[in-house]
């Protein structure tokens, strides 16, 4: 199991053409900040910067959710770091004769 609790990373998310942070917990939970910002409770403004971007670029812009591919990409990659790294082996007490 990893040795941390929560791990982060910015990245440029081309679905909102915005950078979002991308968080694993520990539980391997994940969270993305353009999720909320952009499709749970985007407020009159951040709509009307959506849609603007989305005719700026000709292109339909919506969020995809924590289940986007790049979000479990990155969790997954650290899945497999974190299988890559052999667990601390344990120490074995010798009993004195």
């Amino acid at each position: 199991m990893t040795e941390w609790q929560v791990t982060a990373t910015t990245i440029y998310c081309d679905a909102v053409d915005d950078d979002v942070t991308i968080m694993v917990n520990r539980d391997w939970s994940t969270r993305c900040t353009g999720y909320k910002k952009y499709a749970v409770s985007p407020d009159k403004e951040t709509a009307k910067k959506l849609k603007s971007k989305a005719k700026r670029l000709g292109r339909n812009l919506v969020c995809e959710g924590q289940q986007d591919c790049i979000v479990t990409d990155y969790r997954d990659r650290l899945i497999a770091q974190d299988k890559a790294i052999p667990a601390p082996a344990k120490q074995v007490k010798k009993k004195s004769a």
